[in-house]
């Protein structure tokens, strides 16, 4: 780490064992379906509203703001990396598909309300059926006091990790709980070698995932996950460069609840070395997931997990984007097969009208001008990646703005020998960080916490959550605009290992992300950090008679 720092389509249904064990997961489908039917209640008065004349009596009451109950909050995890079906199994172990050494590991973290009392919580298979408990439901909720709040956690940790996961915690007083889980995987053999990582996500209706890579050599895997139980639709928009992609196995794709489906993407859109996939589910919500992996020859390239960023926007922000030598980074994108092995950021348009993107990176000692002036067209409805080379080592934050909305990835890679495994990531973009966001980490390897602060000035503060649900000291740290701070974290918390972050910022936007790697090797993963829960919602309604 740096101190500045066309075959067929591949669907692989599974489903969880369980008869009738579907009931942890169900509090989070009542939720939606409830607010399904108000939507639906809501746009069916709309309408009516629309097509009939105004009453000539009665009144129209004020719109109030209703309670929506907390709903039980859910992270779905994928399975560890595997290899696609139909791969040839070779006999030498060091380019053998078949990995002796390849580990995973799940960690997951719920924290407590600030009274300290930690929710019912647990960890399912995707069908329900239980896998470890990581906090017994309270007989009770106390109401908090006046003065700090008296933090707790309650922590599990799986290894290894043989199926698609979901951790879930009850909500408190009406609020949602704040987890947040982390699945890893690493290898130093095979041909999956390399390490990948990934938040567990938040099942939803919308996702937009970038740098999947389906030529020779790369190999891009779509994981839907269905953790509710109503069938999920799903639909595909795929972009590449030359526009967006029509592939009609891409439409009505069925995820049946409690089950993963999982889709080469090779199948869809053959040979696209720059390809983004707008994931949309109607029924219930999923959580999709690429499994990227590169094999230059006989040479492993990486394998990384490619999770969602922020949706479509004007203005994009990513955070832990190292970039190693960039003279070695350059003799080794030279040479044949290792075009993609340098850092560069991928820009998504999804409208038709074509946005004209500036691009800035803002490093430990301030921001570092690109080669190229920092501004690219992209033509709408397209892809387009913008080379990061030239750039001084070190770790930055990546902000691109426009007048047009789109969407944008920064992908990093680690190792500089062609002869040597190499490995990569991708740093999705994520949102303004703001207060209590809870990130878990994997409780070995290097790693780190990235920081940025585009413009202005801010503060961050973080606090360790052990292994044994303490919630160590916070530490502040003072932000300047225009920098990327990076923070390398302990292996422990007193006598415990580290299980995860408190993490709150104020002032100016701050972005942040979780920089992963391996002592001594080119192991590289980047998370950003996720939103924070979201507790007790409102919605309007307007009441007449």
């Amino acid at each position: 780490m740096s101190d500045d720092q066309k075959k067929p389509v591949d669907e692989k249904p599974s489903r969880s064992s369980g008869k009738g064990s579907r009931s942890s997961n169900r509090g989070v489908v009542t939720g939606v379906l409830s607010a399904v039917v108000i939507l639906a209640a809501g746009g069916g008065a709309v309408a009516a509203t629309s097509m009939m004349p105004g009453p000539t009596g009665g009144s129209t009451m004020d719109i109030r703001q209703a309670d929506v109950p907390a709903g039980r909050a859910l992270g779905v995890c994928p399975e560890p990396a595997r290899l696609v079906n139909g791969t040839v199994v070779g006999t030498d172990a060091d380019f053998s598909p078949v990995s002796t050494t390849a580990a995973s590991a799940l960690n997951a973290v719920v924290l407590s309300n600030p009274a300290g009392t930690v929710p019912g919580s647990n960890v399912t298979s995707l069908g329900g059926d239980p896998v470890a408990e990581i906090a017994k439901a309270p007989t009770s909720t106390p109401t908090p006091t006046a003065g700090p709040p008296v933090l707790a956690a309650g922590v599990a940790s799986i290894s290894p990790v043989t199926s698609p996961a979901v951790v879930g915690a009850d909500p408190l007083g009406n609020e949602q709980a704040s987890l947040a889980a982390n699945l890893s995987y690493s290898a130093t053999d095979g041909d999956l070698r390399g390490l990948a990582s990934t938040q567990c996500q938040s099942p939803g209706n919308d996702a937009w995932l970038l740098g999947a890579n389906t030529a020779v050599g790369r190999t891009a895997v779509l994981n839907l996950s269905n953790a509710s139980e109503t069938p999920a639709t799903v639909n595909l928009d795929l972009f590449g460069e030359q526009g967006q992609i029509q592939a009609p196995g891409a439409r009505g794709l069925l995820v049946a609840p409690g089950t993963t489906r999982s889709v080469n993407l090779a199948g869809l859109a053959p040979s696209e070395s720059q390809l983004v996939v707008h994931v949309r589910s109607t029924g219930g919500p999923v959580a999709g997931t690429i499994q990227q992996s590169v094999l230059r020859g006989l040479a492993p390239g990486g394998v990384e997990y490619l999770s969602p960023g922020a949706g479509a926007s004007n203005l994009q922000v990513m955070s832990g984007v190292d970039i190693q030598d960039p003279a070695a980074t350059k003799a080794l994108t030279g040479k044949s097969g290792f075009a993609d092995a340098s850092p560069a950021l991928q820009i998504a348009v999804p409208g038709s009208t074509d946005a004209v993107v500036q691009v800035s990176l803002y490093g430990a000692n301030g921001e570092r001008k690109l080669p190229s002036g920092g501004v690219v067209t992209v033509k709408g409805g397209s892809v387009a990646t913008v080379d990061l080379e030239g750039i001084p080592a070190g770790t930055y934050t990546v902000k691109a703005s426009s007048d047009v909305a789109f969407v944008a990835s920064a992908r990093v890679t680690r190792g500089a020998k062609a002869e040597e495994a190499t490995d990569f990531a991708w740093s999705p973009s994520s949102a303004r960080l703001g207060s209590q966001h809870l990130v878990a980490v994997p409780r070995d390897g290097q790693r780190y916490l990235s920081f940025g602060v585009p413009e202005g000035r801010g503060t961050v503060t973080y606090a360790p959550v052990a292994a044994d649900g303490t919630v160590g000291k916070s530490v502040d740290v003072d932000l300047s605009g225009g920098t990327t701070s990076l923070i390398e974290l302990p292996a422990k918390s007193g006598d415990s290992l580290v299980a995860g972050y408190v993490v709150s910022a104020s002032g100016d936007p701050i972005y942040g992300a979780l920089v992963l790697g391996k002592q001594g090797r080119a192991d590289v993963s980047v998370v950003a950090i996720q939103d924070a829960a979201a507790g007790l919602e409102k919605v309007p309604v307007s009441v007449g008679h």
